[in-house]
Order: C-alpha cells, then sequence, then structure tokens
C-alpha cells in the first residue's frame, strides 16, 4: 500500500467572513491538491466545509462536499494548544487513522497555515510518528507577511503568542520582551484576541521605549489590510494612525530596535 501523506493546507486570512476570490490567496497547485483530498481533519468542521465550498468552485471536488471526511481537533487544542510535546498525541494518531488505510489527509486551520500560530502541532507529530510524509502547501501566513512589511529584523525573530491580559503582568511581560530585544535585535511578534487589539497597542505604547520600533500588520490579505510601522514615540504622537487602523479585525503586533 502507498505511505498516505498529511498536506498542510493554508487557508485564505479572511476568515470566510469577506470572502476574496480563492484564486487571490492560494497558489493553483494548493487548490488543486485540496480538491483532490477526502479526508481532513479541521479546527473547525463548518469553517473546513466552506473552505471547500470555494475550492469546488474552481477545482471540482474528488467527491461531492456531503462525502468529505472531515473529523475536528479536540476542543482542548482550541482552548490550550497542542504544541507541547505528548500533549494530544494520542488524540491525533486515532485522527490519522484513515492514512492507515491509505489516505491521504488534509490538515486544516480557520485562517493562514495550520501548526503556525494555530492548533494542528500534535497532529504533524503524530503523523511523523506514523512514517507518514508531511507536506505543507505554499499559502498565506500572517506572521511572515506582517514581518516582511515591518521593516524590522527578519533574520532574528520569535513568536511569543499571547501577553497577559492582566494589566500588571501585561506591562511586565512587555519590558521582559521589549530588554530581550534590545538585547539579542530579534523582533518580538504578539498576537491578540480582535476585541482586545486595541487595549493590546494601548499597553505597548505605553510601556515600550520612545525609540523601539512598533509594527502593527491588520486585516492581512483582506480589502482593508493596513500595515504601519514607526518608533513608538512617533506613533505616540500620531492618535490618527491608530483611528485608522481596522483593529476590531485580525491583527500582528511587531516591535524590536
Amino acid at each position: 500500500m502507498t505511505p498516505a501523506r498529511l498536506f498542510l493546507v493554508p487557508t485564505p486570512l479572511d476568515f470566510g467572513a469577506d470572502p476574496q476570490p480563492l484564486a487571490l490567496a492560494l497558489p493553483g497547485e494548493t487548490v488543486d491538491t485540496a480538491a483532490r483530498l477526502t479526508h481532513w481533519i479541521a479546527e473547525n468542521a463548518k469553517s473546513a466545509r466552506a473552505f471547500l465550498k470555494r475550492v469546488d468552485a474552481i477545482a471540482p471536488l474528488a467527491v461531492p462536499l456531503q462525502a468529505q471526511q472531515i473529523a475536528e481537533l479536540p476542543r482542548q487544542a482550541h482552548k490550550q494548544g497542542d504544541h507541547a510535546a505528548g500533549a494530544l498525541d494520542t488524540a491525533a494518531r486515532a485522527l490519522l487513522a484513515p492514512a492507515v488505510q491509505g489516505h491521504d489527509i488534509g490538515l486544516l486551520s480557520e485562517a493562514g497555515m495550520p501548526a503556525v500560530a494555530d492548533p494542528g502541532s500534535s497532529v504533524v507529530r503524530a503523523a511523523h510518528a506514523m512514517g507518514l510524509t508531511v507536506v505543507p502547501l505554499a499559502g498565506p501566513v500572517s506572521l511572515m507577511l506582517a514581518l516582511a512589511a515591518s521593516g524590522l529584523n527578519g533574520q532574528h525573530f520569535a513568536f511569543v503568542g499571547y501577553v497577559p491580559q492582566d494589566a500588571a503582568a501585561r506591562s511586565k511581560r512587555l519590558r521582559e520582551l521589549e530588554a530581550h530585544a534590545t538585547r539579542s535585535g530579534q523582533t518580538q511578534i504578539l498576537i491578540e484576541t480582535p476585541y482586545r487589539n486595541v487595549a493590546l497597542l494601548q499597553a505597548l505604547l505605553e510601556h515600550l521605549q520612545a525609540g523601539t520600533r512598533l509594527a502593527v500588520a491588520c486585516a492581512l490579505g483582506l480589502p482593508q489590510q493596513a500595515v504601519r510601522s514607526a518608533t513608538v514615540a512617533q506613533w505616540r504622537q500620531q492618535a490618527a494612525w491608530r483611528e485608522a487602523l481596522p483593529l476590531s479585525m485580525p491583527a500582528v503586533f511587531l516591535f524590536g530596535p
């Protein structure tokens, strides 16, 4: 039997809320590969079906949408992540059971590349342990798009995820990250739940040093896309910049020397 493969299938960054033509977001080979797959592991089955419907409009699916086999990642992966070694690995092996029968499987997140700032790493680990070939497909990765557009150090960077919501703890964490960035030259990359984006930006402007460069990339891949990069001092002087950013939409925050 031909060994099955796990395809990491990136999805557009629009979350399906304001869908753009799929061909603008994904290369043809990625769309064609997605159309050929019939088994999926997804962050959300409803979103997966919506994505496959968009694929079908360009490249006919191998089997009808109703016949696609879509399994969801455990809820724990959504709330706590699955990046830690051993986390959900047993559950991931069960999700990959169709691969034992020779079925290629696609891994999907809500937006962007699965297992990068999103759940899915446990599935990738399990695939390697089971001897499956892991194939990442080309497509949007919001963190890399934001980094490229920031003007910050793209040779040395770290994705640090979320910072604490508590004001005092958040202030302490931001100062720690800034001190590390200053010593090492490493760009720090953060994300936040959209409804807390304004609070995070305010905290960054309050606690970072005036000479630190701060970049904010909002709504990447959407018509509302906006990227602003300047020193903290310049940010503080330009309230209009903050008001113009679509901070109610997904955003990536980056800072460094």
